[in-house]
């Protein structure tokens, strides 16, 4: 019976697909994902969100179960409301990082099913990225994390392209080959990507166009 719960919630994850993954460069950093939205093998939608803001300087990507990914996504907004309230300053990513991991821990006997990618400017325009599961097991890194049904082909694609303190153009060109070359690789997620390049002083959204199939 436990086995059986297992590849039901192994199944779950995997019910609308998603890729999403995020690189450092120098000073700066890029989270990227696909679009598609799917129920299994079947699209139901070629525009689907999965990188959210939380502010100017900080970007949650949620791969899993979209109408959790969704849900959380509202609860963490609110959060990040109050605590701007209280304490009249934007949070911090690592702050950010752990309040995402409590929130996820409080529900770990009825998860949310989201894996999610946070990356963020901390002091100094330092960048910190990290992942976690989906009860809040945070897996930082210096270099990129990824998650999602594509995850295995990114991280390999991710692995061999990767060079230290690129600027932003070379990050932007390199974390969208990566997921271009992953997505092509897994039939649950594609249909191009979404990029958002972020460095102290500006922000770039670019949609870039993949297989349609």
């Amino acid at each position: 019976m436990a086995g059986d719960l297992g590849f039901v919630s192994l199944q779950i994850f995997e019910y609308n697909g998603s890729a999403v993954v995020a690189m450092v460069g120098k000073n700066c950093f890029a989270i990227a994902s696909d679009r598609r939205l799917g129920v299994q093998l079947q699209t139901v939608a070629t525009d689907f969100q999965r990188v959210f803001k939380i502010h100017d300087k900080l970007y949650i990507g949620l791969s899993g179960l979209a109408t959790d990914a969704q849900t959380l996504y509202q609860r963490l907004v609110f959060r990040h409301k109050l605590y701007q309230l209280r304490e009249e300053r934007d949070m911090k990513p690592q702050a950010f990082a752990s309040l995402v991991s409590a929130l996820l821990y409080e529900k770990r006997f009825g998860p949310y099913f989201c894996q999610p990618v946070i990356a963020g400017l901390g002091d100094n325009d330092e960048p910190f990225i990290c992942t976690m599961d989906c009860i809040g097991a945070k897996e930082l890194a210096k270099d990129f994390v990824v998650s999602g049904t594509a995850s295995e082909s990114l991280y390999g694609a991710c692995e061999s392209m990767y060079k230290p303190s690129m600027e932003p153009e070379e990050l932007f060109e390199m974390i969208s080959q990566a997921l271009q070359a992953s997505v092509d690789r897994d039939c649950l997620s594609g249909w191009g990507g979404y990029v958002l390049l972020v460095t102290p002083t500006e922000v770039h959204e670019r949609v870039i166009k993949g297989r349609m199939d």
